[in-house]
């Protein structure tokens, strides 16, 4: 049974119920109504439009973001940086992006963090409100009952959380030997525990990674839902974000010559595009939560439907 309305898309399966069991749909059937609902949503245009918006609120969020690292005084690790951003973005949106972090860095500082940082923490929250409509739309709310500064103070509150998560993933790439280090000398564990704290640092990011795709599968829309940590679509997200920007960025840099087509804005078309499969990811993960949501929803109600046609009889 398809989703038809809002308020069935506002009915919240039981708490004990477990999203790996798909709602007890196989994987085909729910591929099947994957395909059905991503159509029905038009998530392919959700993308597009998710993506324009995303890109006007990129440069803003990056005032915010380097004058809050202007604090930390960051500047000396920008080349590792962009050795990390490197294995996932093309070169040609790297580039770009690359210019206009050493052109704010150089003037980042506590300065930056008053008015002006408070219109670019505005402005970059419209992207965090454009997901929040798509994902409205994914999980079938036809119209938000939420109050319009409400909506705009948890976009703002997203993206102050969203850059708390960069900094802290910033943080534990470039600072982790050196705090591995030093946590070692203050305990007295030696080579051992340096080791593996640099190793523990990457799935600490995954952990994070997937804490903040649920924080926004959980607040985004506008529905009544239990908070999961980990989720398919979650898991989904992450995993198909790195696949498809690894995969992204190999075709560009060896396959598609924007240069001879977009000339000096290649980087920007490329950047979009990138948003534009990210965006895609994203859409889907949540989709399938949705799916998964609505399935078991459906199981419990037939159940009970069941039960009391029993007890009647």
């Amino acid at each position: 049974m398809s989703r038809t309305s809002a308020e069935s898309s506002l009915t919240s399966p039981s708490p004990a119920y477990n999203p790996w069991k798909l709602g007890g749909l196989s994987l085909r059937e729910l591929s099947r109504r994957l395909w059905r609902e991503s159509l029905s949503d038009e998530l392919l245009g959700r993308a597009a439009q998710l993506s324009y918006y995303v890109l006007l609120a990129l440069f803003p969020a990056l005032i915010f973001l380097t004058a809050l690292m202007g604090v930390f005084s960051v500047e000396n690790y920008m080349p590792q940086l962009m050795g990390y951003l490197r294995q996932v973005l093309p070169n040609d949106a790297l580039s770009m992006v690359e210019r206009f972090l050493r052109q704010v860095t150089e003037g980042s500082g506590t300065n930056i963090l008053s008015l002006g940082g408070l219109g670019a923490l505005w402005a970059s929250s419209s992207g965090m409100t454009a997901i929040m409509d798509a994902l409205n739309v994914v999980y079938g709310v036809k119209t938000d009952s939420r109050p319009f500064w409400r909506v705009r103070l948890t976009a703002i509150a997203l993206t102050v959380g969203l850059a708390g998560f960069v900094i802290l993933s910033l943080t534990l790439v470039l600072y982790g030997p050196s705090i591995g280090a030093w946590i070692a000398d203050l305990v007295g564990l030696g080579r051992v525990f340096t080791l593996t704290w640099n190793l523990l640092q990457w799935p600490v990011v995954a952990g994070v990674m997937l804490f903040v795709v649920g924080v926004i599968y959980y607040v985004c829309p506008d529905i009544h839902q239990d908070w999961r940590w980990v989720s398919p679509g979650s898991v989904f997200a992450v995993v198909m974000w790195l696949v498809v920007s690894m995969g992204f960025k190999v075709y560009v840099d060896n396959f598609g010559d924007y240069n001879k087509v977009y000339g000096s804005i290649a980087g920007v078309i490329v950047l979009m595009l990138w948003f534009y499969w990210s965006g895609m990811v994203l859409l889907l993960g949540g989709e399938i939560n949705a799916e998964i949501e609505h399935a078991a929803t459906e199981r419990q109600q037939t159940a009970g439907e069941t039960s009391e046609n029993r007890q009647a009889a």
